[in-house]
């Protein structure tokens, strides 16, 4: 009984952000909501989006371009840019877009650009819950819980433009290939900047890193209201031909 006490403790972290964030985007899909089902296979090809990470990184180990990021961080700040903005932001952001473009773009009920901002922050989410599974342990009391909540959101934020932008391309009929490198080049320089910044020039600027976060959640929320207020339509009025 009190292993299971401890287990059910340690695992608070991780769950319950789940269904707060999971929660508040099946809210902010109101409009045409998605099927449920879809929205947890979403989650979980992002869980499994992690461990494709971690397979990407071991490449690198392979060839020797496999870093510590904190070690950078104390010793090298040119090598942790680089690997900040050519290994982790691309890494990671890639393996979250491969599921996305190779079984949700699929879905027959991706019939609006909003869904790809929702079904993006699906796969961010169970990204970032395996990614606090292996972090958490680490951590004790108010940092575990701030890691918690914070880790899954960075993650949704960066998700959200290759998203958005991909998601759209595709019901609007464009070419997708374009549209996927602009996409996921973007996220994932945000991505390496963010990382950059909060570990290599912390704490003074950190206001940088929040900043950034910030401004890509405002463009988020802005955009998903502006969808929401277009008539029915698998594409926006200024991209139609």
């Amino acid at each position: 009984m009190g292993s299971m006490v401890y287990y059910a403790q340690c695992l608070l972290p991780v769950v319950l952000p789940v269904l707060f964030w999971a929660a508040y985007h099946y809210h902010k899909d109101r409009h045409l909501p998605e099927p449920v089902g879809h929205l947890l296979l979403a989650l979980v090809l992002g869980a499994g989006a992690f461990y494709l990470g971690l397979g990407m990184y071991m490449v690198l180990g392979f060839v020797g371009l496999r870093f510590d990021a904190l070690a950078l961080a104390e010793s090298d700040l040119a090598g942790l840019f680089f690997f900040s903005m050519l290994a982790i932001g691309p890494i990671e952001e890639l393996a979250k877009f491969i599921p996305f473009g190779l079984f949700v773009l699929r879905f027959k009920e991706f019939d609006e650009p909003v869904d790809g901002i929702i079904y993006a922050s699906f796969i961010a989410l169970g990204f970032g819950a395996v990614e606090n599974i292996y972090y958490l342990p680490y951590l004790s009391g108010l940092e575990a819980w701030g890691r918690a909540f914070v880790g899954p959101v960075l993650h949704i934020v960066f998700a959200s433009i290759w998203g958005y932008h991909v998601g759209k391309a595709s019901l609007c009929r464009k070419p997708l290939v374009p549209a996927m490198v602009f996409a996921v080049a973007l996220a994932a320089a945000i991505h390496g900047l963010y990382d950059f910044v909060v570990l290599g020039l912390a704490p003074k600027a950190l206001p940088v890193a929040a900043l950034i976060i910030v401004g890509v959640w405002i463009w988020r929320l802005k955009k998903i209201r502006y969808l929401h207020e277009l008539p029915p339509g698998p594409c926006p009025p200024e991209d139609r031909k």
